[in-house]
This record gives C-alpha cells, sequence and structure tokens, in this order.
C-alpha cells in the first residue's frame, strides 16, 4: 500500500506545547487527520483506523474515526479541534474546524470526569505500593479537570491553560504533598459538579451534522489519484 502519509489534511500541536506547560527539550507531540481517495477507502486492503509514528511522536486518525471519537467527547480529539497550534489544513479540514462546536455537549463531563476519578485510583494505588504516584500523570489530570470545566462553562476548549503553569509543574516535579494534590482534585470534581448542572451545552452532539460532514469530505474524494 502507497505511503497514507500524504494524505494527511489536518497537522496539529498538542502536548505541553500547546497547554503552555512545555520547558526546555520537551517534545512536540503532533496530531491531526488523514482522508485517503475513495479508491483506497473501497479497496480490498481498505485503509488502517490511525497512522502512528511514536519516534516522531505523531499520530493521524482516519476522518470517520476521528468524528467519531470527537462524538464521544474524547479528550485528545477535542484538543486537535481547539488547540491554538495549526501547522497544516485543508478545505476538508477547515470545514471540521468551523464545525467544532457540534462535538461539545454533557458528554464532557463524563469522559473527562469519569477517566481523572478512575485514574486517581490508580495513582493511589501506586502511592500504597511504590511510595510515590506518578506526578506527570496527576498534574495532566488536574489539566483535564480544569479544562472539562471550562468546557462546561464557556462551550469551547481552552487547550492552553498558561495561568495555571506554575501550580501545574508544580504537582509534576512532586513539590506537592499528595493530600494537597488530591485536595485540589476533589475540589475541582465538586466545581465540575456545579458547571454540569449549570451547562447550556446541549445533552448529545449532534451526529448528523457529522455524518452529512463525513458524506460532504468523502464525496470530495471520489476523484482524487490513488
Amino acid at each position: 500500500m502507497k505511503n497514507l502519509d500524504q494524505y494527511v489534511i489536518y497537522r496539529c500541536v498538542v502536548g505541553s506545547q500547546a497547554y503552555g506547560l512545555s520547558r526546555e527539550g520537551s517534545d512536540v507531540d503532533r496530531r491531526g487527520i488523514f482522508l485517503p481517495p475513495a479508491a483506497l477507502e473501497w479497496s480490498i486492503y481498505g485503509v488502517p483506523e490511525q497512522l502512528e509514528n511514536p519516534e516522531a511522536e505523531e499520530c493521524y486518525w482516519e476522518l470517520k474515526k476521528f468524528l467519531v471519537l470527537a462524538l464521544k467527547a474524547n479528550p485528545n480529539i477535542l484538543e486537535c479541534l481547539f488547540t491554538p497550534i495549526v501547522e497544516q489544513s485543508s478545505e476538508i479540514a477547515d470545514a471540521v474546524l468551523e464545525k467544532r462546536s457540534i462535538f461539545l455537549s454533557k458528554l464532557v463531563y463524563q469522559t473527562y470526569n469519569g477517566y481523572v476519578m478512575s485514574q486517581f485510583k490508580r495513582l493511589e494505588q501506586d502511592l500504597r505500593n511504590k511510595g510515590e504516584p506518578k506526578w506527570k500523570h496527576a498534574m495532566h489530570l488536574l489539566r483535564l479537570l480544569l479544562q472539562g470545566i471550562s468546557v462546561l462553562e464557556e462551550a469551547r476548549v481552552p487547550v492552553r491553560i498558561s495561568q495555571y503553569r506554575d501550580a501545574l509543574l508544580s504537582v509534576r516535579d512532586g513539590k506537592e504533598s499528595w493530600s494537597d494534590v488530591n485536595a485540589w482534585r476533589l475540589s475541582l470534581h465538586r466545581e465540575f459538579d456545579r458547571a454540569f448542572q449549570e451547562t447550556s451545552l446541549p445533552e448529545a452532539p449532534d451526529y448528523e451534522e457529522a455524518n452529512q460532514l463525513l458524506v460532504w469530505a468523502r464525496s470530495k474524494m471520489v476523484e482524487v489519484a490513488v
């Protein structure tokens, strides 16, 4: 099968560079979307749901997979839609970005809040079994809560959270006690509960609009040469 990298239609930077939490030597994490010609989609070989290059810290989702994950309020995908650092886009990618608000719904509460609670239980196990949790992971869980609260309050994903840089990096460096970190986490859960009760976001994302977007994008790839 020919190299599918040539069909990347959207490339952006996420991770610490986009969050405003980078330091000297921090990795540059690139994510995005690829959309191959219809002939490849229809072929006996098909196409993978994602392209990964771990060494280069890159991952690109096939458009349908990307949209399905966005509809599920997957935090990694929503960050791609709202990151301030976009390196490459296209007509189709621009159309997706223009419609990005259709993916925001109350499902954000379930995906963000639920994930953080389950992962903090694992960190507590690390604390009991190893004497120390993974502080970097703890930092990113707190970041996720901060972002999730803002999604419900502002109907957008605030990827860059430089205002919390010092506090979050202090957690990452293990300068805060576990009790203080956990207290902050519990406080954020309470804020998340309040934001969920008060949010103006819809109960569910706009599946029909997302489907129309996919069909339109697919139709534009029918005549593209393989």
